[in-house]
């Protein structure tokens, strides 16, 4: 019986991203391709463009199966508007339709902000699956982070995104998300804390804690070669030079008592100000953007990842990079860390200096330390987010909704 028929419906899709949800769309859509089933994409270029993205950036190739419906208008700001505001895909809802309607057994809807807005979850047939990369469904900035200076302690939305320099959403005015998420037939996240996140702002629907995955990779030697050179120990930070990811916090603790360095790889808008923070403190180095080869040798180095957040993430990426080259992880006391710590025993979490302070230089000092919580991480990593394991509950979840729904063609390909 010849495979699935799946379509990816997301704002992003690599090189037409900025963050890790069209990453993990590719990933998903790699890894059924290579499990004989056909997967359509359906992506927005236009909010692509309308967010900064290059206009010239070249589609990647993908591999057989895979078909990438890249949507784009003479006018990517009218199209991505009128989306943002009314909650449909005006411009493009035809197209997305069309291709919706060929036959697809599962609908896999993520980051749909602006290809589709709420309106787009009732296109198409099959099993229909929500994954949450982020908190649009209850916040119209995505990550909770209230008048651009906290995590939101409850709504205001209306003041913040006036704050957050975007106009008001019309349709959340209206019960529009209620009724299309009635076509929805499993809402996912990617933790238990963004999940429950969803019910506090209130979310109506179940959400179930789905895991993230990244493939397994073959091992390879701990020491880097051709980056840079140690000359102690080194935490890393990887991910974007923002306010929200808290370095702030970080930097000023790597002083000439720490017997360790700070290493930073990543680019951002608090870049200038996070470098003017580190002056004078020659333990801090800004390794500047890496790509996910040059990181892994990094990660392999490190005695820890720091993820000082100060936002409420949802499942960082790089989390998963790290337990799965052994290396332990520090967070902060908030959103999913606590979570991640307590299941896998695969590093700390902090609340304030002193904290941080005390797990940096446990882990700076003692390496059988760093290697048990390191192989914890890994321990965990194979269980619970290697492709191997998630892709066993994904087809799992969906041969569940097909029975409840009786859907033969899906069962009988599965």
């Amino acid at each position: 019986m010849s495979g699935l028929r799946f379509a990816m419906v997301t704002t992003f899709y690599p090189p037409y991203n900025f963050g890790g949800d069209g990453m993990y769309v590719r990933r998903l859509t790699h890894a059924l391709a290579q499990r004989g089933h056909h997967v359509d994409v359906i992506h927005d270029v236009d909010a692509y463009i309308v967010g900064g993205g290059r206009k010239d950036a070249e589609p990647l190739p993908e591999p057989p199966g895979v078909t990438v419906h890249a949507l784009r208008s003479r006018s990517p700001m009218l199209s991505t508007l009128a989306t943002y505001e009314f909650g449909h895909p005006v411009v493009h809802g035809a197209k997305i339709r069309e291709i919706l309607s060929r036959d697809v057994d599962v609908i896999h809807f993520h980051n749909v902000s602006l290809v589709g807005g709420p309106g787009v979850l009732g296109y198409g047939e099959g099993v229909k699956l929500y994954t949450a990369h982020e908190h649009w469904l209850v916040c119209p900035t995505h990550i909770l982070w209230r008048y651009g200076k906290e995590p939101c302690p409850g709504r205001e939305c209306f003041r913040c995104v006036l704050k957050a320099g975007r106009p008001p959403q019309a349709w959340r005015a209206t019960d529009l998300l209620r009724r299309k998420a009635e076509h929805v037939d499993a809402f996912l996240s990617l933790s238990e804390f963004s999940a429950g996140k969803h019910r506090e702002f209130g979310f109506e629907r179940e959400m179930l804690a789905f895991p993230s995955f990244l493939p397994d990779v073959p091992e390879a030697p701990a020491e880097a070669t051709g980056g840079p050179v140690p000359t102690k120990p080194y935490f890393l930070f990887v991910g974007r030079l923002e306010v929200i990811k808290g370095l702030d916090d970080v930097i000023p603790l790597f002083d000439a008592d720490l017997p360790a360095e700070l290493w930073i790889a990543g680019s951002g808008t608090h870049e200038a100000a996070l470098k003017q923070l580190a002056e004078g403190r020659p333990n801090v180095r800004f390794l500047g953007q890496k790509t996910p080869e040059e990181l892994r040798p990094l990660y392999q180095g490190a005695r820890a990842l720091l993820a000082p957040s100060r936002c409420y993430e949802v499942f960082p990426l790089v989390v998963l990079e790290a337990f799965r080259e052994k290396i332990p992880i520090i967070g902060r006391a908030l959103g999913p860390f606590p979570e991640i710590v307590a299941q896998t025993g695969g590093g700390f979490v902090f609340s304030d200096g002193a904290e941080l302070k005390a797990a940096l230089l446990s882990l700076a000092t003692d390496p059988g330390l760093r290697q048990r919580m390191g192989e914890q991480g890994r321990r965990a990593f194979v269980e619970r987010w290697s492709e191997a394991a998630v892709m066993k509950r994904y087809f799992s979840l969906i041969s569940e909704i097909a029975t409840k729904r009786q859907l033969s063609r899906v069962l009988e390909r599965l």
